[in-house]
């Protein structure tokens, strides 16, 4: 017989990218909501409230067992988006809806920066679920953590900035300029993440070449 060892290494990466992937997918999902709000939102108050209450549906949906297992970034999500439906559909403060990009950009750069100075970086999170219980805290995997973390505080941070700077007498760009710089912050964490993670991974896997026994 030829039959396949189960401790097969080819098995055993493939088991674990396919983890990592999903992890990947999780932590990406996270933020469907608020980019799912940046292509809605428009011009009008009628789709600034459709793209609020599409966000709101999405953040249940999409991050359903996030928020079952106490996902900070998932519960923030919620709360902003039935917090904004609430205010500018039920209360109609419409000059909430006039600094919607401002307070939206705020609240995801506050949300992000205290999970960071809480000492439970949001990325920390979708991590340790697709590891071995053993291996939650380890070192190595809370700092890689923190540097993802914080490289999205920054980005949301300049987004926060640059919906100040619109607001202010100084020159200014094009709607579209502004939205396309906006979509340009996010593709730029997308890949950022997607590529350190990518760098993680073979760095894992040269190291446990070299000594099978690191974990």
């Amino acid at each position: 017989m030829n039959s396949r060892s189960t401790n097969d290494p080819a098995g055993s990466v493939g088991a674990e990218t396919l983890r990592e992937l999903a992890e990947l997918g999780a932590f990406l999902l996270g933020f469907a909501p608020w980019i799912l709000f940046l292509f809605l939102s428009g011009h009008s108050l009628a789709s600034l409230e459709r793209a609020i209450a599409i966000s709101l549906a999405a953040s249940v949906v999409f991050g359903f067992s996030e928020l079952r297992a106490g996902f900070v970034l998932q519960w923030g999500s919620l709360l902003f988006f039935a917090a904004s439906l609430l205010a500018i559909g039920g209360f109609r403060l419409y000059w909430l809806a006039t600094h919607m990009d401002l307070v939206a950009n705020g609240c995801l750069a506050g949300i992000v920066w205290a999970t960071i100075l809480s000492g439970r970086p949001f990325a920390l999170q979708y991590a340790q679920r697709s590891v071995p219980v053993e291996h939650r805290n380890d070192p190595a995997l809370r700092a890689a953590c923190l540097r993802i973390s914080l490289f999205w505080a920054v980005l949301m941070t300049v987004a926060t900035g640059m919906a100040f700077y619109r607001r202010s007498p100084w020159p200014q760009a094009t709607e579209s300029t502004y939205f396309l710089l906006t979509l340009l912050i996010i593709t730029t964490g997308i890949a950022c993440t997607t590529l350190y993670k990518g760098h993680l991974r073979r760095r894992k896997r040269a190291a446990a070449a070299i000594d099978p026994g690191t974990p």
